[in-house]
């Protein structure tokens, strides 16, 4: 008895000396993949962790039994937050692979969604080659019927007062009001088909992969023509921002204000502000710079690196993201009028392409243009210290072939021919990047896809441009010879 007595004193003896867990204190250690350079570990406190846990309802507001499905990995801060947040509140988790998608879809119909861009451009893709492959007519009737029900959205933004715009200008009220009288016809004209095509073509999408509630889209860019694309047909997707060192999630769109080409608001507690990347003064709304975050879910520093924490956060407590944006101006009324104080996204500072004629290009804004194309699987715009741009690209074999068939272009043993592949691909190019303030010169076609495996993305499916470029770059030289 005196034993027992004496090894309980003992170990409760042994337990007096710890100290108790504090917010501050580091909660884990996440190593950082990054799109390049040496991985850096993270350290996120309990109070990191806590913020999420206290504030994405406000984004996903899940109730208990809602279903949720996820197919990143546990260990990454996109769905560490999120799997946290979803046991707190009672919810179903359903996990999946990229193979398994679309049927799990099917299966689980899960409420939310929660993934990378890349899983909603495949899911974009799918639908749109379902269309394709469908008969003739109904074929035509499908695509009639998209195409009204985006022109309907469009219409609805004007006078919804969700148009985005980066012009601190208030627009004149006699312009405004012609315009939202005519978005409210044009609105009208179109509801009737908005609400046949519902019945005909979106109910069938819809019973085939789930996603009543929302989309939630975070750990990239999310095209715009994706973006539009389920919104037309009745799939609310939410796009989303964060890093690993802000716990991830700084800003989202909300349920009831889902602004399309934005991240949304910056959550609770959390504050934004623009700088210019050369001088670091405060940008007004409107103008791009570089994206800076203070407050609660920013990091505590990285591991045993303090030149590299110091580089990261100032001395007021500002992160220093890499990431090109700007705010949308605040406008008390006109089309732009709900979209004040939301962030808007343009890509990495360090993505930057600086072109030997002095001119800067930022690659995502061509690539996502690019991307739209059937024939492009994945591509890279390159061209640093050149004086044109390139691109690599991995083509969709199947369409390309698809593609020569339509143009008689196979060779004897049904096969593409290089020239022919080029052809095809520069034609693409040419079509789908009319818009765009850059054109693409040489290309570079390889078979191997960018995937997690071989090293040339990252888990959250980012293509890791120096990987890509290391590889290719007796290729690239011979390129720009």
């Amino acid at each position: 008895m005196n034993h027992k007595k004496c090894l309980a004193e003992d170990i409760w003896s042994q337990q007096g000396v710890f100290e108790a867990i504090g917010p501050e204190d580091v909660a884990t250690l996440i190593y950082t993949s990054g799109t390049g350079g040496t991985p850096k570990g993270v350290m996120l406190t309990h109070r990191n962790l806590l913020h999420q846990i206290n504030n994405l309802w406000d984004i996903v507001p899940a109730v208990p039994g809602d279903r949720f499905l996820s197919m990143l990995p546990p260990w990454h801060a996109y769905e560490r937050s999120t799997e946290y947040f979803i046991f707190t509140h009672g919810i179903q988790q359903v996990y999946t692979t990229v193979k398994h998608l679309k049927a799990d879809l099917q299966h689980h119909q899960p409420h939310y969604i929660i993934s990378v861009p890349l899983v909603y451009e495949t899911l974009y893709s799918s639908i749109q080659r379902q269309i394709s492959a469908s008969p003739p007519a109904r074929k035509t009737v499908a695509l009639a019927l998209i195409k009204i029900s985006l022109l309907f959205m469009e219409a609805k933004k004007i006078y919804e007062g969700t148009v985005l715009s980066n012009s601190p200008v208030k627009p004149s009220f006699i312009f405004y009001m012609f315009n939202y009288l005519r978005a409210r016809i044009v609105a009208a004209l179109l509801w009737p088909l908005h609400n046949l095509a519902k019945m005909l073509v979106y109910k069938k999408i819809h019973s085939s992969i789930g996603i009543s509630k929302a989309g939630i889209s975070g750990g990239g860019s999310l095209p715009m023509h994706v973006d539009k694309f389920f919104e037309a047909i009745g799939i609310k997707v939410q796009n989303g921002y964060g890093l690993t060192e802000t716990s991830p999630v700084v800003a989202a769109r909300r349920p009831f204000c889902n602004v399309l080409g934005t991240v949304g608001h910056p959550i609770k507690h959390t504050e934004i502000k623009i700088v210019d990347i050369e001088t670091g003064e405060v940008l007004p709304d409107g103008s791009k710079g570089i994206v800076k975050i203070k407050g609660l879910p920013v990091m505590k520093g990285y591991y045993k690196n303090p030149s590299a924490t110091n580089k990261a956060l100032d001395l007021e407590g500002w992160f220093n993201t890499g990431d090109i944006g700007w705010i949308a101006p605040h406008h008390a009324t006109g089309p732009s009028r709900k979209c004040g104080g939301m962030l808007v996204l343009e890509g990495r500072a360090k993505d930057t392409i600086v072109l030997t004629t002095g001119e800067n290009v930022e690659p995502a804004e061509l690539e996502e243009a690019a991307s739209r194309s059937s024939l492009i699987d994945q591509i890279m715009v390159i061209g640093q210290d050149r004086r044109r741009l390139g691109a690599i690209i991995v083509p969709n074999n199947d369409e390309v072939v698809e593609a020569a068939k339509r143009k008689s272009s196979l060779d004897g043993n049904n096969g593409l021919a290089k020239d022919t592949v080029m052809s095809l691909l520069h034609a693409e190019l040419k079509t789908w990047m009319a818009g765009c303030s850059f054109q693409i010169g040489p290309i570079l076609v390889v078979d191997e896809p960018f995937t997690i495996d071989n090293g040339l993305m990252t888990p959250t499916m980012k293509i890791r441009r120096d990987k890509v470029a290391a590889k290719y770059q007796s290729e690239i030289e011979a390129l720009y010879k």
